[in-house]
């Protein structure tokens, strides 16, 4: 008779083994099976593929970054919103060797130049403009600055149309040679983690790291070829380009682009257009998409399950994906970059409590613990402590930092993420906020998820995210910054205290409420507390706030309860 865990530790025992190959052989396998299947649609672009053909066009790009004189280990760059030829562009490199290097969409000149730099590249692709940003301006004013960039292609462009069309006459046997040098633990991609301190680190990620997490977390969806995935988060980021791209070719299913960024509209229209049994998105995607006007009028009937990751959901928004959304079968997935990324991740099966109170368990052949902080040493299961995880997917280091690399693994190859976090004796993880943002006020540990749902439960309440500032009396005092359903008052502190007096310890009030439109976002769609934190200081400024309240720019309520 097996006794109940003590310790907060899992790992995740399973029967099919990991895969050994590189993404090359595994999407030569997949052609080979599912040749004449729809690999990718590009509903931007008009763009629609089969796997036999989207295998041609990536072929045709490899050949065409040989002829370029990019080989293994060189280091590509793309700079680009979500289309078909950035998933080609991923594809080639892995098949030739090369280390892409995936560059946010929304950073601007001096993080472009510290990527180019820092990641030393030779090659950088990318789109002509995106939204307010002239790509084009931007790269020919900094490349003086960057004299390791030797080449520059942009898409739709003569450079770009040059490039594939040299390629398709390219001779394949070239790509054998290069496949025969590669190894599955091979470098093949660089993430820049979004750094709130300084400049950001690039993750290195092999061939190992990122397709079996694609191909695990698409088991754990019972993905087939028969799925359409829709891919509304970008591809720079592990959920588009892993969870997104690797996990559909890993099974043969097709990928759907519905639009360059994500717009709810047209998410919701590629669905119902393209039949797509999955579909991804942070929370505040799908709150978006829910809040569509005419959100009735599509026909999701052929949605079956997605993923929901990035951030806590909260109870109401995970009922209306279920119900109104028809993803039974939903999933969360948490984890990190670094991590290529998920490291636990909900089941079909679980219940609506599982899916928004925890983020589910260890995910295939991967360890997970919670340690004490201070001490190193597994917690009992339910006390909170750091989330730590090792296996296949933790990341080979970050690019040209041994340092930051030292400080993040290890010397036994445990990721520390910087999360807190609990484990229950099923094995499921609950994320009680990051360890730099628990709020300790009087002497109380506080936690701000915890306040988030409560507020969520707020009839007039669409969403709230809560921070800690800096108070003389009490160390630091809350901040909630709250947006409100439409057509309803704007709520002032006063007003939240009293919904949250009775219900919640005194210490949990928030003493400050913001009213926003909208909250600062990442283009990953994460919420930025590092900016509502810096804004909440010069706001309110902490205890030397007035109790009269002030109004910002936009002329949103803000206040302080009296």
């Amino acid at each position: 008779m097996g006794s109940i865990p003590t310790t907060s530790y899992a790992h995740g025992a399973w029967e099919a083994p990991l895969l050994g190959e590189t993404i090359g052989a595994n999407l030569a396998s997949t052609v080979a099976a599912h040749a004449d299947r729809e690999a990718l649609i590009d509903l931007g672009t008009g763009v629609r593929w089969t796997y036999r053909e989207f295998a041609a066009e990536v072929d045709a790009v490899a050949l065409g970054l040989l002829d370029a004189g990019i080989g293994k280990g060189d280091r590509v760059g793309i700079w680009s919103p979500n289309r078909a030829e950035w998933t080609l562009t991923q594809f080639a490199t892995a098949a030739i060797g090369a280390i892409l290097v995936n560059i946010n969409p929304a950073y601007r000149s001096e993080e472009v130049r510290y990527v180019l730099g820092q990641a030393e590249i030779g090659m950088l692709i990318a789109a002509r403009k995106f939204k307010t940003s002239d790509y084009e301006e931007i790269i020919d004013r900094i490349r003086p600055e960057c004299p390791l960039l030797r080449q520059v292609i942009l898409f739709d462009t003569d450079s770009w149309s040059d490039l594939v069309a040299g390629g398709r006459d390219g001779d394949r046997a070239r790509l054998m040679d290069a496949a025969a040098g590669l190894a599955a633990d091979d470098p093949i991609n660089i993430q820049y983690t979004s750094g709130t301190t300084g400049f950001p680190k690039g993750a290195t990620l092999s061939h190992h790291n990122i397709l079996n997490n694609g191909y695990f977390v698409g088991e754990l969806c019972a993905y087939t070829e028969a799925d359409r995935i829709c891919i509304p988060v970008p591809f720079y980021h592990c959920f588009g380009m892993v969870m997104g791209n690797l996990a559909a070719v890993s099974h043969g299913a097709a990928m759907v682009i519905p639009a360059p960024a994500f717009d709810p509209k047209a998410t919701l229209a590629a669905v119902a257009q393209e039949r797509c049994t999955s579909l991804y998105g942070v929370p505040t995607m799908f709150i978006a998409e829910l809040a569509e006007p005419d959100f009735d009028s599509y026909d999701l009937s052929c949605l079956r399950t997605g993923i929901m990751a990035g951030s806590p959901c909260p109870v109401e928004v995970m009922k209306q994906v279920i119900d109104r959304m028809g993803m039974r079968e939903v999933s969360i997935c948490y984890g990190m970059t670094e991590t290529s990324p998920v490291s636990t991740q909900t089941r079909r099966d679980d219940t609506i409590t599982q899916r928004t109170a925890t983020v589910g368990r260890v995910g295939p052949h991967l360890e997970i613990k919670i340690v004490d902080p201070d001490t190193g040493l597994t917690v009992p299961r339910g006390d909170p402590g750091e989330l730590c995880t090792r296996g296949y997917s933790v990341m080979l280091g970050y690019w040209n930092d041994p340092e930051k690399t030292g400080e993040a693994i290890d010397t036994a190859r445990w990721m520390h993420t910087g999360d807190l976090a609990t484990m229950d004796e099923d094995g499921y993880v609950a994320i009680t906020g990051r360890i730099k943002d628990m709020v300790i006020r009087g002497g109380e540990n506080i936690y701000p998820r915890e306040i988030e749902e409560f507020l969520y439960t707020h009839p007039d309440i669409l969403d709230a995210q809560v921070v800690g500032i800096p108070d003389r009396k009490y160390g630091e005092e809350l901040v909630a910054w709250i947006r409100m359903r439409e057509g309803t008052a704007a709520l002032d502190a006063n007003a939240v205290a009293e919904f949250c007096s009775g219900r919640l310890a005194h210490y949990k009030i928030p003493r400050y409420v913001h009213i926003v439109d909208e909250f600062p976002m990442t283009v990953t769609g994460k919420v930025r507390k590092v900016d509502i934190r810096s804004t909440s200081q010069r706001l309110f400024g902490g205890d030397d706030q007035q109790d009269d309240g002030l109004q910002d720019d936009d002329q949103h309520e803000s206040g302080e309860r009296s």
